[in-house]
């Protein structure tokens, strides 16, 4: 078979000297997307792929099985309750407000009535505490800008905005709705070149005020790349802000009591600042603080103090680290004989909630979960109750809203996903293998419930960051199994299945776990007969796109073909693009001569080698995207056309009006069904 020939792509034979280590970069003038040469590489690599990609396959089955809508937790403000919720035939989730448990509702925010293109998503929404106010954020094309506004919740009449720059920013409502605190960039005028995405600071906005009378309160003088987060309780009396530079997984925290300082200038004192470790707090009805903390217990444990006395002298544990799960949420409903608090964990990657004495944390039940699957955000009444919600989701099941009833101990079904859809049957086993330094590594493998293998098997995995991967319904998973595939998940180390030492077995210099983790399970997957290396391919996006790529480069003979979305492949220069410099606290810095040896060992792009034949690579990347540039995947592609003797193709899908994140559900149909024709077509499926 004769392979069709690839777009030429100029390569410049100069390299750069970093460390007394001289690094080429042929393809650097793919970094300028708004060249001529870029743009004219580009339409070729375009029409490239339309005349591999058909015909696409998958596409009208990803649909249907899509076609079960979705269904959000809701938020709870004395009677009403906020909540999302999307249709069978909608491209987007609309947000809704209901006015009593079960009663009437209303549209608020519907982003196709915003904008009919599709290209408009909600980024966040946040109810002031009384409900009658609704902050929320959207962006437009991909680009997650997060543009604010306030709505009036009676009239759904906009009573303020647009603010730009709230890039992941919290909203926190003082009680009344006149005001909230959030987190919003420098404008760029005021900031060096290409700082633009960085340089957050907290400020206090009144509502119906401009914004340039908003009163700064904190972030000044700090790194350029911290992230911020801030609360207020319930009551108003006890602001919170946090601080943690770029992704790290350490925060510095400090409170404020309102009463004692105004809102515009509050006294705040430090609870934590310069420690290695994730906390936040949760001032409680009862009058005492709730610590959630990951310092000096990896799998999270809950403690308890006054508000009066934060500092981690004064913690008492309530429920201890667990020797196996991981501790996620908590929930307090207090309105019984004996108060009790919901504690969400995952053991494995699997959810579940016991139920704990308040006062002792003595565990004294559990709450029943319609299977084994992911529980997402325990949902209580603000002003407490007896009753908690909580998503729940499993590899055949579509969100569900469940309900927790602490009077008598039953969970019942609160509200499904709206549509009606025929859902195959699959068979799912979690599997436990071993990777090159004998860590024990667990992977869900998710197969046709007839037959046995070898048969055409996708592996994906992460592997970064502390998330975790967890079981969930996938239009794509089920197509694909129901096609007569594998599907199988790895919850590789640097994730955070296992807690944050498992984070951490999976950063900066230990990043190569990551991926002899990912080899190993493709190994054991080939060694039980499950399939064959030429039945084999890989998947995963963003820091998984950086996995893909790495397995690509190191073991490409494992492999028969591979899907790298958004990914980061230039390691040496990610800390120049998009939000690549609030990454270098889980990869390291190519400025460091550790980092840069840490980076350079695996960096996908530079570890490309002529004359290897490489496995068949289908690219997938956004224009819009803001956090992962498209040009690492622009500059792979190039290197492995030039260089591998494989049969397979390497191609590029290069899409425009779209971003790293949201995006509408007919997008997300042809983007699933590109990739998986792919897969199938280099499989055998």
């Amino acid at each position: 078979m004769t392979r069709e020939p690839y777009p030429t792509a100029r390569r410049e034979e100069s390299a750069e000297i970093l460390h007394n280590t001289p690094v080429a970069d042929p393809y650097r003038w793919l970094e300028d997307p708004d060249s001529p040469e870029t743009q004219g590489w580009l339409l070729a690599q375009a029409d490239l792929f339309k005349r591999q990609s058909k015909p696409q396959r998958f596409g009208d089955r990803i649909a249907e099985l899509l076609r079960s809508g979705s269904v959000g937790v809701p938020a709870w403000r004395g009677d009403r309750h906020f909540f999302s919720r999307r249709t069978p035939d909608q491209e987007h989730a609309v947000y809704y407000v209901a006015e009593k448990d079960g009663g009437t509702e209303r549209v608020l925010i519907d982003p196709m009535a915003i904008d009919p293109s599709g290209l408009t998503t909600l980024d966040a929404v946040q109810p002031d505490k009384e409900g009658r106010l609704l902050a929320y954020q959207i962006s437009v094309g991909g680009n997650e800008e997060s543009v604010l506004y306030v709505m009036d919740v009676a009239t759904g009449v906009r009573v303020e905005g647009p603010i730009d720059r709230c890039r992941y920013s919290p909203i926190a409502w003082l009680p009344g709705g006149e005001a909230f605190y959030y987190v919003r960039r420098l404008p760029s005028t005021e900031l060096p070149e290409g700082e633009s995405q960085f340089h957050r600071r907290v400020y206090l906005h009144r509502v119906g005020t401009s914004t340039e009378d908003d009163v700064m309160i904190f972030g000044e003088g700090l790194k350029m790349t911290n992230y911020y987060g801030v609360s207020v309780s319930r009551d108003g009396r006890w602001l919170q802000i946090s601080a943690s530079e770029g992704t790290a997984p350490r925060n510095d925290l400090w409170v404020a009591d309102l009463t004692a300082s105004p809102p515009d200038s509050p006294d705040l004192q430090v609870v934590q600042e310069g420690v290695d470790a994730q906390t936040g707090l949760s001032f409680g009805r009862d009058g005492r603080l709730y610590v959630h903390t990951d310092r000096d217990a990896p799998r999270v444990r809950i403690c308890v103090t006054d508000p009066e006395t934060p500092g981690v002298d004064n913690w008492r544990d309530l429920i201890p680290e667990d020797s196996e799960a991981v501790l996620s949420d908590f929930a307090i409903l207090d309105d019984l004989e004996r108060p009790v608090m919901l504690v969400g964990w995952t053991r494995h990657a699997i959810s579940e909630i016991t139920v704990h004495d308040l006062a002792t944390g003595e565990r004294i039940g559990e709450v029943p979960a319609p299977g084994l699957g992911s529980i997402g955000g325990i949902s209580e009444r603000p002003e407490g109750g007896h009753e908690a919600w909580f998503g729940y989701t499993d590899n055949t099941t579509p969100p569900t809203i469940q309900r927790y009833d602490a009077r008598t101990g039953e969970t019942t079904l609160w509200a499904a996903s709206p549509g009606v859809v025929d859902v195959p049957p699959v068979r799912t086993s979690q599997v436990v293998y071993q990777s090159k330094d004998g860590t024990d590594v667990r992977m869900l493998v998710i197969s046709p419930v007839d037959g046995e293998g070898p048969r055409p098997t996708i592996l994906y995995g992460y592997g970064g960051f502390g998330l975790s991967m967890t079981p969930g319904y996938s239009a794509s998973v089920l197509a694909w199994v129901e096609a007569g595939g594998v599907y199988v998940i790895a919850n590789l180390r640097g994730g955070g299945e296992e807690g944050e030492d498992w984070h951490r077995a999976g950063m900066l210099g230990n990043k190569q776990n990551v991926f002899d983790d990912f080899h190993a399970a493709a190994e054991h997957l080939i060694a039980t007969g499950v399939t064959t290396s030429e039945q084999l391919a890989i998947s995963g996006g963003s820091n998984g796109g950086l996995l893909v790529g790495a397995a690509l480069t190191q073991r490409p003979e494992l492999y028969s073909a591979v899907v790298c979305s958004a990914p980061l492949l230039d390691m040496i220069r990610y800390e120049q693009f998009g939000l690549g410099a609030t990454w270098n606290v889980e990869y390291g810095s190519a400025a460091d001569p550790e980092g840069f040896g840490w980076l350079s060992a695996y960096s996908p792009y530079h570890q490309v080698r002529e004359g290897v034949a490489y496995p068949a690579t289908l690219f997938t990347v956004f224009q819009s995207d803001t956090r992962v540039h498209p040009l690492h995947a622009w500059k792979m592609c190039a290197a492995l056309q030039h260089a591998s003797t494989g049969e397979g193709p390497i191609v590029l899908r290069n899409e425009t009006e779209v971003g790293h994140g949201a995006r509408s559900i007919s997008r997300s149909v042809d983007l699933s069904a590109d990739t998986l024709t792919f897969l199938a077509r280099h499989t055998g499926l």
